[in-house]
């Protein structure tokens, strides 16, 4: 039996997280929860699972859960505390945002597996976490689906034989069709996956396949140049490895992210089927597009953020939250998005080899800039 807890449980990764748990009941159970705000989710999970441990966040929240059946934590240092727990095995990582960073590193250190679904922290900080994992004897598993696909794809296999990984990406709604003057309803509407709002604004504009590309640097130690986004809008091929010698392998599967949770949580064991049966007679046929750079200008802001690295990563992905933040509160437009993230990558005091700290206060000038510009 597998101790697993999960930071951000209230979201919408963290939820199907919990649901995948609650199948694989005889393997795994629910050892800590943790959440930011949502308070009323987090007692009703609370109630339902008893895990040892439950963490707020939001400390200005943290009271509401003082009468809970179990001790509840506050703030940055319980997650840490949660994180490095000698009892947990697995920590699930889907918090919004970086504030999930250290409870990382320090799950890495301590020798747990991290199943990260959260894109901006190896944005951010991916070369601390992979010092982590060097420092430790941690395990890393993506959650993505095309980071867990390139995973499946590249499992007992030698990584100098790889030529190409080559990420999906659906298209979003406005992959035939202009997004000027998009309203967030609109932008909302994603045509295969559900998701959480911002995830699903960045990938109406590829933005997150750009935050995926710099992931898959990271993860699996490869260049920039060889790592390629293909538009393919039926989400049913999550990514492909193609190696030198021309083979290409894939991952096929209906867009459900309970399939790369269980396999984040078992590996390398397989468990029973929980989604539904892939039947390609019935999709019929699959289509793919280059990802055309002119129309999404994030995506190629991704890749020039990663081939500059040091703290030109961090300020992409803080800029576009921020940015993301105001289109969805009515104050700013859904085509401005990519200017003001270029902004910010331009009038940024860029560091090479930045500290933990030094790359935080970039995220957080990155922030300050978007706010203004709006203002």
């Amino acid at each position: 039996m597998k101790n697993v807890a999960i930071l951000g449980s209230t979201g919408t990764i963290g939820r199907l997280s919990v649901e995948v748990i609650k199948e694989l009941s005889s393997r795994l159970r629910v050892f800590g929860l943790a959440a930011n705000r949502n308070i009323q989710l987090l007692a009703s999970q609370i109630a339902e699972f008893t895990p040892q441990q439950a963490v707020v966040l939001d400390e200005e929240q943290c009271a509401l859960l003082s009468s809970s059946r179990i001790p509840v934590s506050c703030g940055s240092a319980a997650l840490l505390n949660l994180a490095r727990h000698p009892d947990l095995d697995i920590l699930v990582v889907a918090m919004t945002g970086t504030a999930a960073v250290d409870a990382v590193l320090a799950a890495l250190r301590a020798g747990k597996r991290v199943a990260l679904a959260t894109k901006e922290i190896l944005v951010s900080f991916g070369r601390f976490v992979n010092q982590a994992l060097d420092e430790g004897k941690g395990e890393l598993l993506p959650v993505d689906s095309e980071h867990n696909a390139i995973h499946q794809c590249l499992e007992g296999r030698d990584p100098s034989t790889v030529k190409r990984l080559i990420l999906t990406a659906s298209g979003g709604p406005f992959r035939n069709r202009s997004y000027e003057g998009a309203k967030p309803e609109d932008v909302l509407a994603h045509p295969t996956w559900n998701m959480g709002e911002r995830i699903t604004v960045d990938s109406a504009m590829l933005m997150n396949k750009g935050f995926e590309v710099i992931e898959a640097h990271f993860l699996f130690k490869i260049e920039p140049r060889r790592i390629k986004v293909l538009v393919h809008p039926q989400s049913i091929v999550h990514s492909l490895v193609e190696f030198m010698d021309g083979s290409v392998l894939a991952q096929l599967s209906l867009p459900d992210m309970r399939l790369p949770i269980e396999y984040a949580l078992l590996y390398p064991e397989r468990g029973p089927q929980i989604v539904s049966q892939l039947d390609l007679a019935k999709v019929g046929s699959l289509e793919f597009e280059r990802a055309d750079l002119k129309r999404f200008p994030c995506l190629a802001l991704a890749y020039e953020a990663l081939k500059r690295g040091g703290t030109a990563p961090a300020v992409l992905q803080a800029a576009d939250e921020e940015a993301v933040n105001q289109f969805l509160a009515g104050r700013l437009q859904f085509e401005r998005i990519p200017e003001l993230i270029k902004g910010a990558l331009e009038v940024h005091r860029y560091i090479r080899t930045p500290s933990i700290e030094e790359t935080r206060q970039a995220e957080r000038l990155a922030k300050e800039f978007v706010k203004q510009v709006v203002q």
